[in-house]
């Protein structure tokens, strides 16, 4: 089964754009609607719970999510995924490791998404992309759905973490066609596999191969972005360019070549503990509460 992400006009909300500062982790998350959108279904979140002991354990998670379907469904996929997996990831004890826990999570998320869409006609046939990395010191765990990218920088090279969930990435596993094809194959879009559109879900984990040292980045983005830039453009930004010039340039450059779609990207970067910045925007939050999702 196949879904393919609808392109429907909305009611208008503003962008977002935000800075954190959070020790020896900056963060940049920035969402755009594009040029032809008129409703923003991404969501890019960067969370760091307020409790220091929680932090150590569990360290920071960053998200994003591309929701899909008809009237508003597409944007309540995407914010239960971001909601009920940094719920769901936080709020388990230590057992079975950081991998596990995000899996569970994840699982979570997609069977109260799938619920909700089953017995809501409104929100039937609804679902959403979610990548997330989670960093703990130098380690990063990561978790995806969908054909949301992560990806890391290091030593001016850049790594892609996940693997598309689409119909062309099978097509390039088969051998059909070239990486290059599937960059402008006209089905490029359409998944294979999305949060909330089944019971059983694939979900993909591990652990990063590199330790996340300083001046290593980190990168998670909607397809909206890497549509219109290559890997190799986007590693030259991110060598060349601060963290928040380098998000803000690769949303605008996405919206001169096109932009079609919701535009999302997440940076995080590795860094010297600053006492002082000129940007400052630390965001501290209490372990997250149950949301219920229901329709209005």
């Amino acid at each position: 089964m196949f879904w393919n992400k609808l392109f429907n006009k909305k009611t208008k909300k503003d962008n977002t754009s935000e800075f954190i500062d959070s020790g020896n982790v900056r963060a940049v998350v920035l969402s755009d609607l594009g040029n032809i959108r008129t409703n923003n279904e991404d969501i890019g979140l960067f969370y760091r719970i307020a409790d220091e002991e929680v932090t150590r354990e569990k360290g920071f998670l960053l998200i994003v999510a591309d929701g899909m379907g008809g009237h508003k469904a597409g944007e309540v996929a995407s914010r239960m995924a971001a909601d009920i997996v940094s719920q769901e990831y936080f709020k388990q004890n230590g057992n079975g490791g950081i991998e596990k826990n995000l899996f569970r999570a994840f699982t979570t998320a997609n069977k109260k998404i799938f619920d909700l869409s089953s017995s809501q006609k409104i929100y039937h046939g609804m679902g959403t992309t979610c990548t997330a990395f989670i960093i703990t010191g130098e380690t990063v765990y990561y978790a995806h759905v969908g054909d949301s990218r992560g990806y890391f920088f290091k030593n001016n090279l850049i790594s892609r973490i996940t693997e598309d969930h689409t119909y062309v990435q099978e097509l390039v596993n088969k051998g059909e066609i070239t990486a290059r094809e599937a960059d402008t194959h006209p089905k490029r879009n359409i998944l294979t596999n999305a949060m909330g559109t089944k019971p059983d879900l694939r979900i993909d984990t591990g652990k990063c191969d590199w330790a996340f040292e300083k001046n290593d980045r980190l990168m998670l983005c909607s397809d909206g972005l890497y549509d219109y830039l290559t890997e190799t453009e986007i590693a030259e930004i991110l060598s060349s360019k601060p963290l928040y010039v380098a998000a803000e340039y690769m949303i605008q450059e996405a919206k001169r070549r096109g932009g079609h779609d919701n535009i999302t990207v997440v940076l995080a970067e590795k860094s010297e503990a600053l006492t002082e910045t000129t940007a400052k925007e630390t965001r501290d939050f209490d372990l997250p509460k149950t949301q219920e999702y229901d329709l209005p």
